[in-house]
């Protein structure tokens, strides 16, 4: 025998303990119901007697199995050794002497090329340490065993898989030493070792030092670049392979098929389909699910379904690519159509099956579903994977339903499904999204295999919780770990810091990014400025979207939705049609999400015809498109326009959500429709199985006090399934408060007192109301409560906007500079509308004092001021646009009617968040307010 080099470089070293003896094993191996190739055994080992011969049948004890391996070398040539072989390697891998099972898998086997992948399954599945075969190929070889090119192949290919990187080379050597790299199978195991190991550059060098390249060699070539993610490199492979006349085999050509699909090459893809088609492969199933799977990720169902059609022979993986091609693109009944289908033609649905549904219905936003799917699944007999596991996490993140999460989580350690990253990670922010960063915790430190995205998710709940010290200690600890953070790591920081209104740490933040050698994306910067709009800082959104542009970055739609919900908190009109045109320049109008804010903005900044505009510009709406309409139009009391428009998306096949009656119920309060609630109000249960919540029971109470059935409100309230929170109670109050019922308004105002001490706007109302009935006493002792529980009130204001500047009108503080102008025109105003029947409501003055001097205080109302203002600067068609940020007052709400009368003006006010919009002496909500 020749000198063998002996391998040295082990990576990582392998043990050289004496072999541990494990109990013996039940289970069956994938590798037991395969047939090796008879061989010889090379060691000696010593003769038994025949009455051994009756160990073969006996349980698999490491020693009943070493004394049938004697009688097998023994009996070698008997004309059942195949079997005797194979049951010989699956005997000591049961046993546990995995040492001898690769001894005998290395040594023995011919075919051991072909059924290397499976052995190395079993191995593992059975608790085996992988690297021990290339422990015991290497102990071998010191030996002066020597392997033919096929069994290096196979330490070759074993090396990729476990990333042994050095050891895999020392193979390279001892190939080119013995002159075997010149076959091609032993090219293709070094480009598969070399493509994954040490980088694609390699792999092209091995390539290209091959003379004579086969059909193995070509296919490899193609592949490799498939496996590193290199769609386009993979295709201009297979183009090369096609010039060099070499016909690829079916796993190749499928995966070339999956290629187009990865870049959307739908031409291409076609074009390969015909290549398919003329050299009729259509029909191998492989084929044909990819080509499913192609024309999906084209967003081509017609083309997808003609394929699966076509098919003579579907297999399991056939009818799961066509499921998943329908619940992919959102055609959930069809999908379920095909499930049914799938049974009547006695094909079983299997894990992959369910997961697809269940990732379908929770990719549409039916979380709900999702759950009632895992009820379905595992009555058909179904125990959730962790694919399964991973999807419901998801959905239960999104329903906020902590305490199921945790019976999940119980589930996942019940059946060890707690070592998968995937789960785990999902577990992490299942705990982050429902605010228990205790869980999240534990979760973390209890796995033991974290990838990036565990830390990024764990990083992500400390900054959304404002805990940025143990945030940045997580951060540092994964670099000293050896894991570097990626821009996902910091933009969940920079995101953090701007939502708690940190703008200099964000910024400090975005800077460090750039010191780590990553550039800043439109993610970073979008992150940046949705936490300011989030915490109010409207004006610093958009400044940071300045500086944003002139580090060369576009805005996409997430980043226009985060500043039109600045324009739309500023209610700046003008602004947010700056916003719209950079949209048109980015062609970002289109995208549904942000004409969806589009719509918002323009709602709350006092354009509802533009808003409806755009709305009707959307070509593919969707459900939260048609809610944000609705409630645009609730915002304007305009009900029966968002009836209409309720009726006519159910006709276009959307179905509503609980945001959806919350809309429309607020439509019914704000236009005093009580039969047409109350029918919404029982049809969420009944036709759509919605459990109503507090924001609709709140809208029920609002509804029936603001129509005066104050009684039939408190009715409600006392038979609510849930505790009446400060909205139901303030509902309440505000009806007692215009139709003065005190006793009532005491009882809720009490409640409030409870709920929310610090509110200054519950006192105020129960001043209001107390001043309504002349009961100075009370106002007065409320007055002091007030000052006690809340000390100073804010400001109050109105403001308006002209030529792209803002004019403030405040009850304290700095007056206007054209102040004098605007009193001397409102008393001229003020005494033409008293001619035409206009009585100043002085009760909306909450001090005792004579009726002449409180007209006087009304003349101050900083809402009066601004439309006076308005009407003095503005052209004569323009309407007239103020914000006031408290609720206007029933003596302002009616000089604003006369207003627009006698000027022929339309006046919008904004209080709050509801808009009044006065045309020819009436107002949108019908003095039903």
């Amino acid at each position: 025998m020749e000198a063998i080099t002996p391998f040295h470089h082990l990576n990582p070293p392998f043990r050289q303990n004496s072999l541990t003896k494990k109990s013996p094993r039940n289970s069956s191996t994938l590798f037991s119901l395969l047939r090796v190739a008879e061989t010889q055994v090379s060691d000696s080992l010593p003769l038994l007697s025949s009455s051994c011969l009756n160990g073969y049948h006996e349980a698999n004890s490491l020693y009943s199995v070493k004394l049938r391996h004697a009688q097998m070398v023994k009996m070698a040539k008997d004309k059942n050794s195949d079997a005797r072989m194979q049951s010989l390697v699956t005997s000591y891998l049961n046993s546990g002497d995995f040492r001898s099972a690769v001894m005998v898998f290395l040594v023995g086997f011919e075919q051991n090329y072909v059924f290397w992948n499976v052995f190395l399954q079993d191995l593992k599945s059975l608790g085996g340490d992988p690297f021990e075969i290339l422990e015991v190929f290497c102990e071998l070889h010191n030996k002066r065993v020597v392997f033919d090119s096929r069994i290096l192949a196979v330490i070759l290919k074993i090396c990729a898989t476990l990333n042994n990187s050095l050891l895999g080379m020392e193979v390279h050597a001892c190939l080119i030493k013995r002159g075997l790299d010149i076959y091609e199978y032993s090219r293709c195991a070094l480009m598969n070792f070399y493509g994954k190991c040490w980088g694609i550059q390699y792999v092209d060098q091995v390539f290209d030092e091959m003379p004579d390249r086969g059909v193995l060699l070509w296919n490899e070539a193609v592949l490799v670049n498939f496996r590193n993610e290199r769609w386009v490199e993979a295709l201009q492979s297979f183009r090369d392979m096609k010039f060099s006349y070499v016909k690829a085999n079916s796993f190749t050509l499928a995966k070339v098929i999956q290629a187009c699909g990865k870049l959307k090459a739908l031409d291409l893809g076609k074009q390969i389909h015909g290549y398919v088609i003329r050299f009729t492969l259509d029909s191998n199933v492989l084929i044909c699910n990819s080509l499913t799977t192609m024309y999906t990720r084209n967003s081509n169902l017609e083309l997808a379904r003609a394929v699966f059609d076509l098919m003579e022979n579907r297999s399991i993986s056939s009818w799961n690519s066509i499921i998943s091609s329908y619940t992919a693109l959102g055609s959930l009944n069809d999908a379920w159509k095909l499930f049914y289908d799938m049974e009547t033609c006695n094909m079983k649905p299997d894990f992959v099956t369910w997961n697809c549904l269940l990732s379908g219905h929770f990719h549409r936003g039916l979380y709900r579903e999702v759950l009632v799917l895992l009820q379905r699944m595992q009555a058909a007999g179904f125990k959730p994977n962790s694919s399964s596991i991973t999807t419901i996490l998801q959905a239960i993140s999104e329903l906020s339903l902590l305490n199921f999460g945790k019976e999940v989580h119980c589930y996942v350690i019940r059946y060890g499904l707690d070592c998968d990253v995937y789960v785990g990670t999902s577990l992490i922010d299942m705990y982050v999204k429902n605010y228990n960063l205790i869980y999240a915790q534990a979760v973390f430190h209890s796995m033991k295999n974290r990838h990036i995205f565990a830390w990024n998710s764990l990083i992500s709940g400390y900054s959304f919780k404002g805990q940025f010290e143990d945030a940045i200690k997580l951060l540092n600890r994964m670099e000293n770990e050896g894991i570097k953070p990626d821009l996902v790591t910091y933009n969940s920081l920079v995101s953090g810091y701007s939502m708690w209104g940190w703008n200099e740490k964000a910024l400090s933040m975005i800077h460090r990014i750039k010191v780590s050698g990553l550039t800043p994306n439109v993610v970073t910067w979008t992150a940046l400025i949705s936490g300011c709009a989030q915490k109010g800082n409207f004006r610093d959104a958009l400044e940071f979207s300045i500086q944003m542009q002139k580090d060369g970055i576009k805005p996409n739609s997430a980043t226009m939705a985060s500043l039109l919900q600045a324009c739309a908190g500023m209610s700046s009109l003008q602004k947010g049609k700056e916003i719209h045109c950079l949209g048109i320049r980015n062609e970002l109008a289109e995208d549904p999400f942000a004409a969806t804010a589009l719509i918002d903005m323009y709602t709350k900044c006092g354009s509802l015809e533009s808003a409806y505009e755009v709305f009707r510009r959307i070509q593919d709406k969707t459900l939260p498109s048609w809610n944000c309409m609705i409630m645009g139009f609730a915002l304007y009391s305009r009900g029966k326009e968002a009836i209409s428009l309720f009726n006519e998306m159910r006709e276009a096949g959307i179905k509503p959500d609980s945001i959806t009656f919350t809309a429309l119920l607020s439509a019914c309060k704000h236009s005093g429709l009580i039969d047409e609630g109350w029918k919404y109000f029982d049809s969420m249960k009944v036709d759509y199985n919605i459990f109503p919540t507090i924001e609709h029971y709140s809208c029920m109470v609002d509804l029936l006090g603001r129509a005066g059935y104050l009684d039939e409100a408190w009715d409600f309230i006392q038979t609510m399934p849930i505790e009446p929170d400060s909205t139901v109670w303030g509902a309440l109050l505000g009806s007692c408060r215009v139709h003065k019922n005190l006793e009532l308004a005491e009882i809720a105002a009490k409640n409030l007192f409870k709920l929310e001490p610090h509110n200054p706007a519950n006192y105020v109302l129960m001043m209001n109301l107390y001043a309504t009935l002349n009961r100075w006493e009370e106002l007065e002792d409320m007055r002091e409560l007030l000052e006690v529980k809340v000390g100073k009130i804010g400001k109050v204001w109105s403001w308006i906007q002209i030529n792209h500047t803002s004019h403030l009108f405040s009850a304290k503080g700095k007056a206007h500079p054209d102040e004098g102008e605007i009193y001397f025109e409102l008393y001229q105003l003020v005494s033409e509308m008293k001619n035409l029947g206009y009585i100043p409501d002085v009760k909306c003055v909450f001090q005792s004092i004579d009726r002449v001097e409180k007209e006087k205080v009304l003349l101050a109302h900083t809402e009066k001021l601004a439309v006076m203002y308005g009407l003095l600067k503005t052209g004569s068609s323009a309407p007239i646009r103020v914000i006031k940020n408290t609720r206007v007052c029933s003596d302002c709400h009616t000089f604003a009617k006369y207003a627009s009368l006698m000027k022929c003006r339309d006046i919008l006010l904004k209080d709050g968040v509801r808009f009044h919009h006065f045309r020819e002496g009436k107002c949108s909500c019908n003095d039903f307010w």
